[in-house]
């Protein structure tokens, strides 16, 4: 269980290790994870946090996993999703964290990863 935002970070910094170039800083006064100065994700609270995830991707999540992903109206319309940290799995969390990176990383970061891990 998350008992606060300390602790909602430390997951999400985990499910983040091993990306590369991640750049722990803030978002709207809470923690965030971002690939140069774009965000990845931000703890919203003690077991939310605030994913960046393209609309088409978005409208599939919140039908195929509501228990885990969600938005408010404050979040309709833009590129970013809600999700509860104590519904996640540790797999899926490293997944859209993954997607998210390789979508807001350059390409030559992206390049550069790949051929490290083949």
């Amino acid at each position: 269980m998350v008992n606060d935002i300390v602790d909602a970070f430390d997951i999400l910094r985990l499910a983040a290790s091993g990306l590369p170039e991640i750049i722990e800083g803030t978002s709207y006064g809470t923690p965030a994870l971002k690939v140069g100065k774009k965000l990845l994700a931000r703890v919203k609270d003690a077991d939310t946090i605030v994913l960046m995830c393209p609309l088409d991707e978005k409208e599939m999540l919140l039908e195929a996993a509501p228990a885990i992903y969600f938005e408010t109206d404050h979040y309709k319309g833009w590129p970013a999703i809600l999700v509860r940290l104590s519904e996640i799995s540790p797999g899926e969390l490293r997944h859209r964290l993954e997607r998210c990176w390789r979508r807001q990383a350059s390409k030559k970061q992206v390049k550069a990863w790949e051929s490290s891990r083949s």
